[in-house]
């Protein structure tokens, strides 16, 4: 990976890192053995997912390809031998010597060597075999590039969660302290039962939403797990990425650069550029074929039955011609269908040239539109909180109900939630953006791009 990307500013505003700040509070005071940042997170991923392993061994499939294209350039070595057992043996006299022409025991060998001089179907495949292989090597950076960023999606939704659970347990202590007061105003005679009822009730509710967010963190947490291939999930504290800092910076660039900038980077086009090369590098192949073909053979015999020419070793070599002249017209159609798979390849890169300027485009609009969201909710928790506080010293004083006071935690709460779900958010939105501009989670370059 290469330094971080210039995009974005580096100077966070410091209500945003206030902001964040909250988000990090909890999970900082932990022993470091269990804490897992997205960084480990991610790492864990391409060491252990199934999808990661898979993406390096196409790679090596790839490289394999190129290995069986190149073979067709070099020489082919065979050797062989052969022994046979005879129930009699045969000779005969010439002049005054005895020539064994069939023995008891018959040993034989051959070596044989076969080299292409000169097959013109061979330059276009290894010429194909080596563009398919960077663009295998392009669909696993994608691969593993989509892969860090459903843990990255995955992560951010489980610190979503967990701050959900922290959003229900203020509403908890609120209504608890609502109770207890409720109480001590009818136990002095100040207020009807009906308050206390009220305060119960917002106090059960309170109970039963911690129980419900309990079920979907452990859920959330299990998801987080399996892609990561770690059993031990549960156990661990997440530790909340900078680039939320990040996310909370201005853009400094315009759509257009970033399109730019995307349809040069992004592997997954990449991938298909190459492919699509790969491909006319083919359309060549059929009218190569009009070309004859030479190859050269040598071959180096022994046998331990000299027969009547009292020679033991033998060898010979030639050369072999071999010309196509008509073939009922296959080169023609082969012609034909590799010019089209060809255009179809290239059609394939316009169209994901255009997908990934759609991407950019909405992901740039998601994220403006999330940051301003954030502000919102920013504003709207802490006048939910002042009114939640104010009301609950009202209501001691006896200058509110407790409806009122009920009224006033449901909504901090439901403020509280939305603040964290618009941080959450933020959070995807910058993640969405990073995507669809081939960067990974952290602003970094991949390292393979051609």
């Amino acid at each position: 990976m290469s330094n971080a990307h210039p995009r974005f500013k580096k100077k966070p505003r410091l209500r945003h890192a206030v902001i964040i700040g909250l988000l990090l509070g909890p999970s900082l005071v932990i022993a470091q053995d269990d804490i897992l940042s997205l960084e480990k997170a991610i790492q864990l991923a391409l060491n252990r997912n199934e999808r990661a392993i898979q993406a390096t061994e196409r790679i090596t499939a790839a490289e394999a390809k190129v290995m069986r294209a190149r073979a067709s350039f070099l020489p082919v070595l065979n050797a062989t031998g052969n022994y046979t057992r005879r129930p009699f043996e045969v000779s005969r006299i010439i002049g005054n010597q005895i020539f064994i022409v069939q023995s008891y025991n018959a040993l034989s060998s051959a070596a044989r060597l076969s080299l292409t001089l000169f097959n013109s179907s061979n330059i276009p495949t290894l010429r194909q075999a080596n563009l398919d292989k960077i663009s295998e090597e392009n669909t696993a950076a994608d691969s593993k590039l989509k892969l860090t960023f459903e843990v990255s999606n995955a992560f951010i939704a489980t610190l979503g969660v967990d701050q959900v659970l922290e959003a229900s347990k203020h509403r908890f202590d609120y209504a608890k302290q609502a109770l207890d007061a409720a109480k001590a105003r009818y136990a002095a005679g100040l207020v009807s039962v009906n308050d206390v009822t009220r305060a119960e009730l917002e106090y059960a509710t309170a109970e039963m939403g911690i129980t419900q967010i309990n079920g979907q963190r452990e859920t959330t947490w299990l998801q987080l797990g399996y892609l990561l291939d770690d059993e031990t999930i549960l156990q661990k504290k997440l530790l909340p990425p900078e680039f939320l800092f990040k996310a909370a910076a201005e853009n400094s660039m315009t759509v257009e650069q970033l399109i730019a900038e995307a349809q040069s980077r992004r592997p997954d086009l990449n991938s298909l550029r190459w492919h699509a090369k790969a491909q006319h590098a083919l359309v060549l192949d059929p009218s190569l074929r009009y070309l004859p073909s030479l190859t050269f053979t040598g071959q180096y015999t022994y046998t331990n039955e000299a027969g009547l020419t009292g020679k033991n070793t033998n060898w010979n070599v030639g050369l072999s011609l071999s010309w196509s002249i008509f073939d009922g017209f296959i080169r023609n159609a082969d012609f034909q269908e590799r010019r089209a798979t060809a255009y179809m390849a290239d059609l394939d890169v316009k169209s994901t040239e255009r997908k990934v300027e759609l991407d950019v485009r909405g992901a740039f609009v998601t994220l403006n539109n999330v940051r301003a969201s954030l502000k919102l909710a920013t504003v709207a928790y802490e006048v939910a909180k002042r009114n939640a506080t104010e009301t609950a010293e009202l209501y001691r004083q006896g200058l509110s109900q407790a409806l009122q006071v009920a009224d006033a935690n449901v909504r901090l709460f439901e403020s509280e939630v939305g603040l964290v779900q618009a941080r959450y958010n933020l959070g995807i939105a910058y993640l969405n953006l990073e995507a669809a501009l081939g960067l990974d989670p952290f602003g970094k370059e991949p390292t393979l791009v051609y």
